[in-house]
């Protein structure tokens, strides 16, 4: 993808929604897209978490003991919770068609949410809306 066009993917997904350009290009210049064949595991549960994604197309399932707990898809953060906790991964994450991921690593990520205030308040909120759907005991 061209810059304008990762910035343009960028804008279109949620958690980056109200982003200047400026912020769109700070942070497209620290992911790294990559491709994703369908039925690869991006995230294996119980591994160390060393990077995040976020889907810019395609689709993938979400798995805790073998059981399928999500589908997720264009605009979907996935291993976040891992950096954000400095924890094991605590889902396999698989991907069901062809995806484009970007990816960040953990320093890449601290970096993001460094220099991203809005950015690092959002990708809160969210976590824990996801954490809240997933284990709906852990906040109330």
């Amino acid at each position: 993808m061209t810059t304008n066009t990762t910035i343009a993917a960028l804008a279109s997904i949620d958690l980056f929604a109200g982003l200047s350009k400026k912020e769109l290009a700070s942070i497209d210049r620290l992911m790294t897209p990559i491709d994703i064949k369908a039925g690869k595991d991006l995230i294996k549960e119980g591994t160390a978490g060393r990077e995040a994604f976020i889907v810019v197309d395609g689709t993938a399932s979400v798995w805790r003991d073998d059981k399928l707990i999500a589908s997720v898809g264009k605009g979907a953060v996935l291993g976040e919770v891992a950096l954000l906790a400095n924890r094991a991964r605590t889902a396999t994450v698989r991907a069901e068609t062809a995806m484009t991921v970007e990816v960040l690593n953990s320093r890449e990520f601290e970096t993001l949410l460094d220099e991203s205030p809005g950015l690092a308040r959002k990708l809160l909120v969210a976590t824990a809306k996801r954490v809240h759907e997933l284990e709906p005991s852990l906040l109330s």
